[in-house]
């Protein structure tokens, strides 16, 4: 599993000109699931970007979680994520895990957010052609691979 989390001011997705999801002041959650992945890992990952200390404190330092400062998380689908482009220029997917797989990986991973924290969890939409806006703080942006 791959996340590639960015601190942001504000981000939202739009599907079909519609707004699916938004926050303030929190992160963007851009998620790849492997076709290997496991429950394992989904709760690893969503542990990690629940408590990863990237916001500032009162010094400066980055030292409070997204939980800490009441921020969002808004988790887009990406299985761009596990592109290969080795060879050629046209990169494969293959080790993307099929949707079948990774759909209900990602709802869990949904739902993981819900029950486990209070936060504001905002979503896109599985497999849909989405527009992702964002306002970067920073700008920020951790790669997490589990």
């Amino acid at each position: 599993m791959k996340a590639v989390v960015q601190r942001v001011n504000s981000s939202s997705v739009m599907v079909d000109n519609e707004i699916t999801g938004a926050i303030d002041q929190g992160l963007l959650v851009l998620i790849g699931i492997h076709q290997d992945d496991t429950k394992d890992q989904l709760e690893w990952i969503c542990n990690k970007i629940a408590k990863l200390r990237i916001f500032e404190d009162g010094e400066g330092k980055m030292n409070r979680s997204v939980q800490d400062v009441g921020g969002g998380i808004l988790l887009v689908s990406q299985f761009t994520l596990y592109a290969n482009s080795d060879k050629g220029t046209r990169p494969s997917f293959i080790e993307a895990a099929k949707p079948d797989k990774a759909e209900p990986m990602y709802e869990e991973m949904i739902e993981w957010f819900k029950i486990k924290t209070e936060l504001n969890i905002q979503t896109g939409e599985f497999g849909a052609m989405m527009s992702v806006k964002l306002e970067n703080d920073g700008p920020v942006t951790i790669i997490l691979e589990k």
